[in-house]
Order: structure tokens, then sequence, then C-alpha cells
């Protein structure tokens, strides 16, 4: 029993429809496209009225936008989120990367689940819905370890999605089975499934349920440079700042580099962080990738002994994940004056890394340096990319290493020898039938009976040159109606 009184379990609402708000397009008298939403929710109640003795004026579902003016959203929330019986998801891209769907999962998911009966199976009180086309997105872990059978809806409604079947007057008797089938799903797991009443959770402080960046869409941008309080004393201060990720290096142009670096990737459709190096690199060398990554390299610290060979142990790492780009600035008067002295310095501390680049990758400078903002953003793009198909391919799974070949007979035939043992090895025990000529047809040996009376001797079974065989298979001997040798491939 809640603080609204949840006493009686008919006045339980159904359903908990859960959604992504979608934004209006930008034209002016856009329509809200929430509009759609709105129409499944009253469809499904009315559908779900129809399956059950829901009383009269009793809650069948509930969504936000049914809240009465003046009631305090989260609290509500909370309320209905602790008291329905089943919640249902619209998945959608734009669903897995909002916060507040995965508040209301995660509330949801934290009251427990019984079985009705004993013979019943299920342990969940979740009804998802395609609202949109998933098959090219990766489900977080919540919503990827349910099992549900989406095609049971329809063959139109697995490949469209709801939402498509609501707007395409085409799809219009594919929708209304689609809301059937779900109504009465929803119905079933209401039926099949105890979730007692839970507590109210304070929703403005719940966390999500969602991972909701994948890997290979972050990028960690790391900067190796001094901060102010550290500089050589030939290295002006103007181009630092209080910390090491305040590097800017093409001062007055822009924004600290690694600023400017997380705007880029953002239009990349990455969504970006920034860490210092030395924060960073033990995590890289051990092989410990989060993500793909994106070292922003001052030359100036390759000066600094230990710092060089931190940026040596992480060549020498190989961790491709992580892209180098190096900005020097050429208006940059100490720049100019030892260009070729920090260039060398960055090419010996950076063998592996020099070698191992390709072209296609390289910035628009080349591996000297990118001396323009310009030249950083033309280089930053192909870099961050090429982080990430390496972050892919590391993470990608191997393939598990294929079972050793099962021994077979016909080989055994081929060599004559009987058989194997049952190590799998090659028998040797087999005398003279060792060293004769594989083929249907040769002569048989003090050991071998011809075909025709192997086939009527009732102690076949018996042959001591066969029963050590742990792979024997009758039906599948090389004399017994099978092709010959080399007309068909190992078992």
């Amino acid at each position: 029993m809640t603080d609204r009184g949840w006493d009686d379990d008919d006045a339980r609402p159904y359903f908990f429809l859960s959604y992504a708000h979608t934004p209006k397009a930008g034209a002016r008298g856009a329509s809200d496209p929430n509009h759609w939403v709105r129409q499944l929710y009253r469809d499904l109640c009315e559908a779900v009225l129809q399956l059950t003795t829901v009383p009269d004026g009793a809650a069948v579902g509930f969504m936000d936008e049914s809240m009465h003016q003046g009631e305090l959203w989260a609290d509500r929330l909370s309320d209905e989120l602790a008291s329905c019986r089943v919640f249902v998801p619209l998945y959608s891209p734009r669903y897995f990367n909002s916060v507040p769907c995965g508040q209301e999962w995660h509330a949801f998911t934290r009251r427990p689940v019984y079985p009705a009966n004993l013979d019943s199976e299920r342990t969940s009180g979740i009804v998802p819905v395609l609202w949109a086309p998933m098959s090219r997105y990766r489900l977080p872990n919540v919503a990827s370890e349910l099992q549900f059978n989406h095609a049971s809806f329809g063959p139109e409604y697995a490949t469209e999605g709801l939402y498509a079947l609501m707007k395409l007057s085409y799809f219009r008797a594919a929708y209304e089975l689609a809301v059937h089938r779900l109504a009465a799903r929803i119905v079933q797991v209401a039926e099949e499934t105890v979730i007692p009443v839970g507590r109210r959770l304070g929703f403005n402080g719940l966390p999500s349920a969602f991972n909701v960046t994948a890997p290979t869409k972050q990028l960690r941008i790391s900067v190796l440079a001094y901060h102010q309080n550290e500089l050589p004393a030939d290295r002006s201060p103007d181009y630092y700042g209080e910390r090491r990720t305040d590097w800017h290096p093409y001062r007055p142009v822009g924004s600290p580099i690694a600023q400017h670096a997380a705007r880029l990737a953002r239009q990349l459709g990455f969504q970006p962080t920034v860490h210092e190096f030395d924060e960073e690199v033990e995590s890289i060398i051990g092989g410990n990738a989060e993500a793909p990554g994106l070292l922003l390299l001052d030359r100036w610290a390759l000066r600094d002994p230990r710092r060089r060979e931190l940026v040596r142990r992480f060549d020498r790492s190989d961790s491709t994940w992580v892209s180098i780009l190096e900005p020097f600035n050429g208006d940059d008067p100490e720049c100019a004056d030892r260009a070729e002295e920090l260039g060398d310095l960055s090419d010996e501390t950076l063998r592996i890394t020099r070698r191992a680049s390709r072209p296609s990758f390289l910035g628009a400078a080349g591996p000297t340096g990118l001396h323009t903002l310009e030249d950083f953003d033309d280089a930053l793009p192909r870099a961050a990319m090429k982080a990430k198909y390496a972050f892919e391919g590391r993470t990608r799974a191997e393939p598990e290493e294929p079972p050793p070949p099962r021994p077979s007979l016909r080989e055994a035939f081929r060599r004559g020898a009987g058989g194997y043992g049952p190590d799998g090895f090659e028998d040797d025990q087999g005398g003279d039938d060792a060293h004769r000529e594989p083929g249907p047809h040769r002569e048989p040996g003090p050991h071998r009976e011809p075909d025709a009376h192997r086939e009527r001797d009732p102690h076949r079974a018996h042959d001591p040159h066969r029963e050590h065989d742990p792979y024997r298979d009758d039906g599948d001997e090389p004399d017994d109606g099978m092709a010959p040798l080399g007309g068909r491939g190992p078992r």
C-alpha cells in the first residue's frame, strides 16, 4: 500500500507507458510529434479495457501527459512507477539516450517480480514496443537481456516499427493487429506475474538504467602539455593556463585546443571527454581501453625526460585506438626557432607510430606538425575515425578456435590401418592391412573377408581390428554403399 492508498488490486493501472519526448521540428506551425504516442496510449487503454474487468473510472494505464495540472511531476511519476503492473517502454534511438527514460526503467525494476504460478517461467514485468526499428543500434544490457519475440506482433511491425504503422494508412490493418496483440500481452504479463506495490523513490535522484553512450561513440581526448607553473625558462606562458588542458597553441586564434577538439568531435557524432595524458597513460599502456582516444601532444613537453619516457612507452604499446595530433603553431616565433630540434625529438620518441602511420590518416601538414588551426581542423576527423576503427577492431569478439577435426573412417581405410586408436592417432596394429592400397576392390587380407561374407557374418561385430575405433559408425563405412573415396568431405 503506497501513499496513494493502493489497497485494491483492481485499481492499480495495468501499464506505465515510457517514451522519449520528441521535440517539434524547427518550422513554424509544426505539429506535435508526441501526438502519435498519445494516440497509441488511448488505443491501448481501450484494448486493455476490452480484455479485462477494470472497473468504471479506474485508471487503465499511465503516461506522463495524462497528469492533472498542478501535480508535482516527479512525485506523480514515482507513485505510478511504484504501483503499475506492467512497464511498456517504446524502443527508439532517442529513448535509450534519454536520462528520464532510463530513470523510469530503473525505478520499475527495483520492484521484485514473482511468477504467479508454479508452472510459470515469466520473471519480468516489462513488455517492450518497437516504436522505431532498432536493428542498426546496439541496445543497452538491460534491454538486450530481455527475451521478447517482436515478430509475434506481425511482420510489418517487426520491420517498420509501430510509429510507421500509425502514420501510413497502408499499414492500418497491421497497426490494429499490433495494438491488439500488445494489449493482450500486457494483460497476460499482468496475470502471470506478481509485482508487489513498491516504495516511492525520489525520482530526480535516480540513476539511469542505460549505458547511454556506446563505447565507440565516446572519444577520450587527452592532452600532453605543460601548465604555467612548470614551464621551462625559454618557453612563453602565453600559450598555457592553470591546467594542462588549458593549452592554447594557436593563440589568439580559436580556443584552448582540447575545447576546440571536443567541439569538432561532437560535430562528428562523438561524445567527447577531456583528460590529462599523465592520468590516462598507464591505463592506455595496460591495454585497458574504455573508448577510442585522441592525444593532443605539445612537442615542448617532450623536453621533459619523464614525459618523454611516458610517450615512448605509449609508442611501444602500439595502442592504435589512440590517434596522435601535434599542434605546432607556425606563427609562434619560439616554435619556428626550435622547429627542427623539436621535430627530431618527436620523431625519435614516436618511432613506431611514425613507421605505422598510413598516409590517408596523416594531417594536412603531414607528420611534421599542424602549423595552423585549419590544418588541425582538417586532421582531426581522420584521426578520430582512425581511432574509432581501431577500437572497433580491437573489441570485436575473436572467433573461437575450431575444435580439432574428428578422426575420419574414410582416412582410416585410405591408410589401410583399420582405423584410429582411442587417442585419435593412427593405429599401427593393423598387421598386413597397414601396407595395403585403399579401394573398394582390393583383395581381402588375412584379417578381412570379402564384402559379401562380411555382411552375413554374425561375428562381424567382434572383429578385433574394429572394436578399438571409438568413432566407428557402421552406416558410414567406405564399403557400405558410399561413394568412392574423395566423393564426400570428412564428417
